[in-house]
């Protein structure tokens, strides 16, 4: 991937070059993306932020090495997602629905005049929220980088490590399970 076509990846080769404000404007644009994907991944607030800093870590480790091969943002993804399996590895997660989706609900509430169709609409977000959490972890991390980071199939599968085809197929049970919980 050409540097001039992804504006992240020329900031993060300034970083590397020593401009300190760079990697600054960096943070301040993947922050809240990185971290929201971490949460809904590993719904652990404790080890997401464990996870996230070591990402950024990572990211401050590798400014000198970073060659543009794909957009910034999937750099940065596939790092905190190699970082998920390694903690996978050495430790099974534990689940906390409850806080996962108090965190969860970091997207606004359309303003409504009336009141039902606010609370209708958090019951169908909360009902979303509640099936993503019930899929397989790879179903879920999949789903995931394609809803919230609209993230193509190739992307996801750099992310992942995974297949294209696989990435596809998860994708595609993931959407079919959501369709099931949420017609119950």
């Amino acid at each position: 991937m050409d540097a001039a076509v992804d504006p992240d990846a020329m900031l993060m080769l300034a970083y590397a070059r020593g401009d300190l404000a760079a990697f600054e404007v960096l943070y301040g644009r993947h922050r809240g993306m990185l971290y929201r994907f971490l949460l809904r991944s590993v719904r652990d607030p404790h080890r997401t932020d464990e996870l996230f800093q070591e990402t950024w870590s990572r990211v401050i480790s590798a400014r000198e090495r970073y060659q543009p091969q794909a957009k910034f943002s999937t750099w940065l993804l596939q790092i905190a997602h190699n970082l998920m399996i390694d903690s996978a590895r050495r430790q099974r997660p534990v689940v906390d629905g409850e806080q996962a989706e108090i965190a969860l609900a970091h997207a606004s509430t359309p303003e409504c005049e009336q009141p039902e169709h606010a609370l209708s609409e958090f019951e169908r977000r909360r009902g979303l929220q509640r099936a993503i959490e019930q899929l397989p972890e790879d179903q879920r991390i999949a789903i995931l980088l394609r809803l919230e980071q609209d993230l193509s199939l190739e992307e996801i599968a750099a992310v992942t490590g995974a297949g294209r085809e696989t990435v596809k197929s998860r994708l595609r049970y993931a959407m079919t399970r959501l369709r099931e919980v949420l017609s119950e």
